[in-house]
C-alpha cells in the first residue's frame, strides 16, 4: 500500500558537521537546527540557551505608557477592574493571569467571559451594561477588543475607562480612543510580533508590576513573583498555535518548568484528570491533553468552567471543576463524532467527493461549537478546503478550514456578496450566509478552487528531517532531539524516515490505532511502533515497510522503552 502523501525529505547539509564542531552538538542536532533556519553558532546558541533575562522590554510595546496611568488611577481610587476575555484557551489563560495578578495585588477585580454560543467573540453592549452595573471603573480586554470600536465608545460613555490588549491583526483604519497594546499596530517598536493573547497579557503584567513598584506600592505589600504565572502563559501560547520561536520560546520553556510546581490548584487538578505527570511536562501535553479540555466547555456553552478552574484557590473546588471539564470534553468528542459520521454518510451516499475541490456540507441541529474541529478533520482526511455549517431560521452559520495554497479569508472576501458576515484568516474562517444563497455560493467557491488548486497541490505532504537507521536510535539520540524542544508551530517536532523495515507482529489497540514491532536488516532488537489513527493499515505482520516516524521514550507504570510514533508508512 503506497502512501497517499508526498514525503519531502530534506537533504543533508554539508555544513552540519562544521556547525557541530563549533557548538559541541551532534551532527544530527545541527542538521535539525539547519532545517529550522539556524545555520550559524550565534543563532544556535540563542535558540538553545533560553533565559528570562532575554525577554524584551514591555515598555517597547506601543500604548503601554498610556495604559499604566489608568491602572494606577483605578488602584488608587479603589475602583474595580474587569478583565474581559475570550472563551478559548488563550483567552481564558490571559484572563486568569490578570485576574490572579490583581487579586494578589489586593486590587478589586472581576472577569467576564462571553458565552460562545449566545454572545460570540469580543465585547458586546449587553455585557458592558452588566459590567458597569457591578461598579467597574476600568475594563481590560485580553485576546480581543481590537475590532470593538463602537462597544469601547459605549463603555466610555458610561464612565468606564478601557485598555485593549490583543494580538490579532489590526483592522483597516482603527479608531480606538483608548490605550491599545498590540504588537501588530502600526509604529509599535516591540521586536517580536507573534505573541499569543496571553503573551501580550504577560508583558502587560510585567509593566504593571514595574509601574506599581515605582510608585511605592510594595512598601507595605508583597511583590508578586511573575514566574509563577508562566505556566498559564505556556498553556495559552501552545494552545493558540503561535510560532514557538523568539519570545514565545522563552515564555513556553519557562512555563513548562513552572508547571512542575504550579501554584494554581485548578491547573494541577486538570493535569491529574488528563494523566499528565508533574515531573516532565511537554508542549505536546499542553497541545493535545490540556488545551482541548480547557477549550471544550466553551464549545458546548459552559464557558465559565475553564476560568473558574484557573482562578479558584480551593483544592476541592478545583478537583470538581476539573472533573466537569473532563466530562465536557467527552461530550464535545461525542458531538463532534456524531457530526463527522453524518458527513461521512453524506459523502458515501453521494459516491465520494468526486472532482470537487472544496467541501461545503451542513444540516439542521449540528452543534456550532464543534464545527471548526469537524472541518479540520475533513481537511486531514480529504485534503480539501472544508466548510461546515448548521442551519437555523433560514441562516447557515459555520466554520471553515483550509490548506496551503488556498487563502480562505481572501477567497471568502471575493465572494462577500453572499454573506451576512464572515471573518478569519488564511487557514480558518467563520461565516453566516442565507440558506437560499448556498447553492450559488458552492458553485462559485468550487470554481475559484479549480483555478487556484491544481492536482499536485491537492496531494498532502509530510516534511521529513532526515533518514535514520534503527540502530542509530538510542536513548541518547532521543535526548538530543528533545533538547531542541519545546516543539510546536515554527519549531515542529522532528520527523525521520527509515526504510526496509520488517514488521514482526501487529495488532489493533483502542479501535483506531495500530501497534507493531519492526527490525531493520535483521539487526538488533526489534523496536515498538505505534500509529495513532492508522488502524486501517493493519495487518502488517510479515510486510517490509518504509516509515516516517518520531522516536520517543514511552513511560508506563514505572518502565521506560524506546517507541517509534508513526506518522505515515508505505509498502
Amino acid at each position: 500500500m503506497l502512501s497517499d502523501k508526498v514525503w519531502k525529505i530534506k537533504k543533508p547539509s554539508p555544513s552540519a558537521s562544521t556547525l557541530a564542531l563549533e557548538t559541541g552538538l551532534s551532527p544530527l542536532q545541527t542538521q535539525l537546527l539547519i532545517n529550522r533556519g539556524m545555520s550559524d553558532k550565534e543563532a544556535v546558541q540563542s535558540f538553545l540557551h533560553l533565559r528570562l533575562a532575554d525577554m524584551a522590554d514591555p515598555m517597547l510595546m506601543k500604548g503601554m505608557s498610556d495604559a499604566l496611568p489608568l491602572i494606577l488611577k483605578t488602584a488608587e481610587n479603589i475602583k474595580r477592574i474587569t478583565i474581559f476575555g475570550d472563551y478559548d484557551a488563550d483567552g481564558l489563560t490571559a484572563t486568569a493571569l490578570l485576574y490572579n495578578l490583581f487579586s494578589d495585588l489586593d486590587i478589586p477585580v472581576s472577569y467576564y467571559i462571553p458565552d460562545r454560543l449566545e454572545e460570540g467573540y469580543g465585547l458586546n453592549n449587553k455585557a458592558i451594561e452588566k459590567i458597569n452595573g457591578d461598579g467597574t471603573g476600568l475594563i481590560i480586554t485580553v485576546d480581543c477588543g481590537i475590532s470593538n470600536e463602537r462597544e469601547i465608545a459605549f463603555a466610555q460613555s458610561l464612565g468606564m475607562d478601557v485598555i485593549v490588549t490583543d494580538h490579532h491583526q489590526m483592522p483597516d483604519n482603527p479608531n480606538l480612543d483608548c490605550p491599545v497594546i498590540n504588537p501588530h499596530q502600526p509604529g509599535c517598536p516591540f521586536p517580536f510580533k507573534d505573541l499569543a493573547g496571553v503573551g501580550v497579557a504577560f508583558f502587560f503584567a510585567v509593566a504593571v508590576r514595574a509601574g506599581l513598584r515605582e510608585k511605592g506600592w510594595f512598601r507595605s505589600r508583597t511583590e508578586p513573583d511573575l514566574k509563577e504565572y508562566l505556566d498559564l502563559v505556556a498553556l495559552g501560547t501552545v494552545a493558540d498555535r503561535v510560532p514557538l520561536t523568539g519570545q514565545n520560546r522563552i515564555l513556553v520553556n519557562s512555563g513548562l518548568e513552572t508547571l512542575a510546581g504550579t501554584r494554581w490548584v485548578g491547573m494541577k487538578a486538570m493535569m491529574e484528570v488528563a494523566d499528565i505527570g508533574e515531573s516532565e511536562v511537554s508542549a505536546e501535553d499542553l497541545a493535545f491533553r490540556l488545551a482541548p479540555r480547557l477549550n471544550a466547555p466553551g464549545r458546548i456553552g459552559e464557558s465559565s468552567l475553564g476560568i473558574h478552574a484557573l482562578t479558584t484557590r480551593e483544592a476541592i473546588s478545583a478537583k470538581n471543576l476539573a472533573l466537569r471539564i473532563n466530562s465536557a470534553n467527552s461530550k464535545r468528542q461525542d458531538i463532534e463524532r456524531d457530526i463527522y459520521d453524518s458527513i461521512e454518510d453524506m459523502i458515501e451516499k453521494a459516491g465520494g467527493i468526486g472532482e470537487r475541490r472544496t467541501l461545503l456540507l451542513g444540516a439542521e441541529g449540528w452543534h456550532k461549537g464543534v464545527l471548526g474541529i469537524v472541518a479540520s478533520r475533513l481537511v486531514d482526511k480529504y485534503y480539501r478546503p472544508s466548510l461546515i455549517y448548521n442551519v437555523r431560521d433560514g441562516l447557515a452559520v459555520g466554520s471553515g478550514r483550509s490548506i496551503d495554497g488556498f487563502n480562505l479569508f481572501r477567497v471568502l472576501n471575493q465572494l462577500k456578496h453572499f454573506f451576512e458576515k464572515f471573518g478569519g484568516h488564511s487557514h480558518a474562517a467563520g461565516f453566516t450566509i442565507k440558506v437560499d444563497n448556498l447553492g450559488d455560493f458552492e458553485r462559485e467557491l468550487d470554481a475559484l478552487a479549480r483555478e487556484m488548486l491544481t492536482d499536485d497541490v491537492l496531494i498532502p505532504s509530510i516534511d521529513v528531517d532526515a533518514e535514520l537507521s534503527l540502530r542509530d536510535i538510542t536513548r541518547e539520540t532521543i535526548h538530543q532531539i528533545r533538547s531542541l524542544s519545546p516543539f510546536g508551530a515554527g519549531n515542529p517536532e522532528p520527523n525521520f524516515v527509515a526504510r526496509s523495515l520488517d514488521v514482526l507482529e501487529s495488532r489493533i489497540v483502542g479501535e483506531r490505532h495500530v501497534k507493531f514491532k519492526v527490525r531493520q536488516a535483521g539487526e538488533g532488537n526489534p523496536l515498538e511502533a505505534i500509529g495513532f489513527g492508522l488502524g486501517d493499515k493493519h495487518p502488517l505482520e510479515g510486510r517490509t515497510i518504509d516509515m516516517v516516524f518520531t522516536p520517543e521514550l514511552n513511560r508506563w507504570q514505572g518502565y521506560e522503552n524506546i517507541q517509534l510514533r508513526v506518522i505515515d508508512l508505505s509498502y
